[in-house]
């Protein structure tokens, strides 16, 4: 009897071995053997498949570029002198100029790196991805403000909490709630600097405390704002406010003739600014319509001079900041008469402030001096006692 055809089992099993060896190629070449054309070692120099062609940063501990979020600056960098005398914005992703790496989050062996990108992004757009500039943080509206008083020392104050890494602030000054309210709070968001999650965005404009509307204003755009007032003896303030409007306009009378309207009555003139800024308690009567006393928070220009680790430390706990900026950031100039700022891990020249600042103020008659203090005496009982701080002006004109 002759034995059964062998055709058919025969053909099943030669299509088995054959789709086998199909499926293990496939695998092969999945798993970056020869077949994988985008890592071959024979790609040409410049091919689109050649990883050296992929223009990407190379990235930092391991991960793709675009897996990683950008690391904020350290404290180290934040807290340059130079960056509170020459504020400026992190670049953005539309800067000629990129940033340096350690902004940036990346770096490395570009050699090494590249090429996994390349084999790990296997297009044109997680390589686009790859090379995009982070743009840091946003712009967000002031949480806290300086808003006085004029020659109080607002400007030493501001750039002394620009040293804190926590703290952004404007360089110049806005003048949003008085002279340009009309312009809108998107316009007013625009001016303020970027900030991480977790800095705290500021600006000062001393004029606001004079204004009228800003209270209510400031309250319309966020009624838990934080106020700073910087206060001084209101005798000196109105001799060094003239003194500066001397130094641009030199034909001004002098001050004994602007500060009286009768001086043979000892009639003050007090609707003459330089004299109106100083009655304090007057002006923080607005504010405390729309603002609970411990949202308002009162800076003695005085001890600023001869202490201002003492009151930047109260400052930056009002604010809920670390007290980073304390005494190793002060270096007292004799010949200026006022604190300059410097930074603490360097042996270089202490920055000071402009030249505009500690001017040699101009010789008052005593008695003009004495009636002066007389006008005010009882607005800064009523301050003190508005305030529950006693400034003790009284007590340091007693001395002279």
């Amino acid at each position: 009897m002759a034995p059964p055809p062998k055709g058919p089992p025969a053909r099943k099993l030669l299509c088995m071995c054959s789709l086998s060896l199909c499926l293990t190629y496939a695998c092969y070449s999945l798993m970056g053997g020869p077949g994988a054309l985008p890592s071959s070692p024979l790609a040409p120099q410049g091919s689109p498949l050649s990883p050296s062609a992929v223009d990407t940063p190379p990235p930092r501990n391991g991960s793709p570029a675009w897996l990683r979020t950008p690391s904020p600056p350290s404290v180290s960098e934040a807290t340059e002198p130079s960056r509170a005398w020459t504020e400026t914005d992190p670049p953005s992703a539309s800067s000629p100029s990129s940033a340096p790496d350690r902004d940036l989050g990346v770096g490395g062996d570009s050699s090494s790196s590249s090429a996994s990108v390349a084999a790990a992004a296997g297009s044109e757009a997680a390589a686009a991805a790859a090379t995009a500039t982070p743009d840091y943080g946003e712009k967000r509206l002031p949480q806290a403000l300086i808003i006085g008083v004029k020659k109080g020392g607002t400007r030493a104050l501001l750039e002394a909490l620009r040293a804190h890494p926590d703290v952004r602030a404007v360089g110049t000054e806005p003048h949003f709630f008085d002279r340009n309210y009309d312009k809108g709070l998107d316009w007013y968001r625009d001016v303020m600097p970027k900030t991480l999650e977790g800095q705290l965005t500021m600006e000062k404009t001393p004029s606001y405390f004079v204004t009228n509307e800003a209270p209510k204003r400031i309250h319309s755009m966020a009624k838990d704002t934080k106020l700073i007032v910087v206060v001084r003896n209101p005798v000196t303030r109105a001799i060094s406010d003239y003194t500066q409007t001397l130094s641009k306009k030199p034909e001004i009378p002098t001050f004994e003739v602007l500060a009286f309207k009768n001086r043979t009555l000892g009639l003050i003139d007090a609707s003459w600014s330089a004299i109106r800024i100083g009655i304090y308690a007057l002006h923080l009567e607005s504010w405390l319509q729309y603002f609970p006393l411990s949202q308002i928070h009162f800076v003695s220009g005085e001890r600023l001079i001869t202490d201002p680790a003492g009151e930047m430390a109260k400052v930056q706990d009002f604010l809920g900041l670390k007290r980073v900026v304390s005494e190793k950031y002060f270096y007292f100039n004799k010949t200026k008469g006022f604190p300059c700022l410097k930074k603490p891990e360097d042996s270089s020249a202490p920055r000071c402030l402009g030249k505009s600042k500690g001017r040699t103020h101009p010789k008052i008659d005593r008695d003009v001096i004495l009636r002066l203090r007389k006008f005010y005496k009882p607005f800064n009982v009523m301050f003190y006692q508005m305030t529950g701080q006693d400034f003790q002006w009284e007590q340091e004109e007693g001395d002279k």
